[in-house]
Order: structure tokens, then sequence, then C-alpha cells
């Protein structure tokens, strides 16, 4: 009777399909930190919200976030800016550069991995070049577009740094670029890329399994915790309401809604206060 039941799982197991398979094996967790990069003071929140009062600001938490994983595997989703023509005029307090966030946790630029590019704007860019030894990972149709048709004369380039996309395209060229074609992607063991946010023209956000379930950055997909909870669309989108669609996406991949983190958010650090020092593990 015990063979004939090893049998019959074994054969279950055989003609399970192959993705279910290749999913069930793995099993990598990684530890979530936020990082602070700066504070940019007095930010209208009309311009992060739909339909907020325009009267009404807060002091943008500038921020990234660094994915640690098993063997020595770091991954930074964004990398900030520290470029002089990007941050000059901006009046950001407290600007450190990305590479300077990850000494807080112990780890040097040359310990990066994996960037993940959530999307082009300067913010979230302009710190590419500070990572030597890591693979970049952003969308196909957000690299073609921001190399080519966003300097047309119907495209849409606010935000984006020239000298940004001439690095990205640098780095392709140095065979560290991987184009990730489309939504709903697994492009490390245990990470995984979803697009339909459109705050660009094809940002994405990334979903992290960990001991706490599985953990969504959304970056500027969802700039606050107020556009969960009023269900408003960010102000800064190519589509409101794929944008939306996105927000209740990220509700069903989230293993609890606080495990949602939006891009730029001052109440991250006060929900994740530990360790302290401009660094919040979420879990």
């Amino acid at each position: 009777m015990r063979k004939f039941l090893f049998i019959v799982s074994l054969l279950f197991i055989v003609m399970l399909p192959i993705s279910a398979r290749v999913q069930n094996s793995s099993g990598a967790t990684y530890e979530v930190y936020a990082l602070s990069y700066g504070v940019y003071p007095s930010f209208p929140v009309s311009a992060l919200l739909a339909g907020a009062d325009k009267d009404r600001k807060i002091d943008l938490q500038m921020m990234i976030w660094l994915v640690k994983g098993p063997g020595g595997r770091n991954i930074l989703v964004d990398t900030g800016c520290y470029h002089e023509n990007v941050v000059k005029g901006k009046g950001i307090k407290n600007l450190i550069k990305a590479s300077e966030a990850i000494a807080k946790l112990g780890l040097a630029a040359t310990d990066i991995t994996d960037v993940i590019i959530t999307h082009m704007h300067w913010d979230h860019a302009d710190g590419m070049d500070l990572f030597p030894h890591a693979k970049i990972w952003i969308q196909k149709d957000e690299y073609v577009y921001y190399t080519g048709l966003a300097w047309q004369s119907d495209g849409k380039h606010g935000g984006i740094e020239p000298d940004d996309v001439l690095t990205l395209v640098k780095l392709n060229m140095d065979h560290r670029v991987n184009l990730v074609d489309g939504d709903n992607v697994e492009i490390i063991d245990g990470i995984r890329v979803y697009t339909g946010g459109r705050h660009t023209f094809a940002s994405q956000y990334v979903g992290v399994r960990t001991t706490s379930g599985t953990i969504v950055i959304a970056s500027d997909n969802m700039y606050l915790y107020e556009n969960l909870e009023k269900h408003a669309p960010i102000a800064q989108t190519f589509d409101p309401d794929s944008n939306l669609k996105a927000q209740d996406r990220m509700k069903q991949l989230a293993s609890r809604p606080d495990l949602i983190v939006p891009g730029h958010d001052p109440a991250v650090f006060i929900k994740f206060p530990k360790p302290g020092n401009g660094v919040a593990r979420i879990q």
C-alpha cells in the first residue's frame, strides 16, 4: 500500500505543470528595508493625491528600498538622486547618496547585486551609476519609450533627466541592463514585478516574499498611504483608472494592507520605527 501511494504521489508531481513545480520548489525569503535619503520640504499634496487641497503641504519623504536575500544577494529598489545638476535648487534636506544610505546596514556600493528601477524619474533613477557590480532591471517598455518616443514632439518626459537616460543606455551597452517584458514576472527567485500603475509610461512595482508574507513596494505607483485609504489615484499618472486598479491589485498581492509600501510617505518610518536612524524594516 505504501509503495502504491508513493507511486501515485510521484505521478502527481510529474504531471504538474512545469510552472507550478518551479514555483513550489523555490523558497528564498528576504528582508525589506526602507531607507531615507532626504526630505523634500513643503511639497504640495495636490501633486501626490488627486483632488487634494492645493494649499496643503507635507515634508515629502525621499526613500529607496533594500531587499536583503540569501547568499549575499542585495537588491536595491530605486537609487535616489545625487548629481548636482539634478538636485540643484530643489532644497532637499539631509540629502545623502543611496550608497551612503545602505552603509547604515553595513553595505557598500559594491555589495549591491541587483538594482530594480521602478521608473525613470530623477528621484528614483539618478543614482544608477553608483553600483558597479549591479544588474539593472527595468521594464522594456519604459526603456524603449524614454530612450526614444518620449523626446518626440508629442512625447512626455516630465521628471526624466536626459543624463539619466544616457546613463541607462550606457549601462545597457555594458551588458548590465535586463529588460523585463511585461507584467507579473518573477525576475529573481521570490522577487516579482508588476505593471499597470502608469505613473510613468511603464512604471513597475515589486512583490517580495518574506517571512511576514508578501510585501509590495509600490514606489510612486502609490505615493501615500492616503491614496490607498481614500481610493484616490496619484496626481501624476498616464491613466488614473489604471492606477486605481493597480492599487486594488496591490491589496490582493500583499499579505497585509500595511505591507504595501508607498513611495514618499513619511509615515513609513512611523509605522516601522526600527531599527531607526533613517532605516525602517518592513515586517
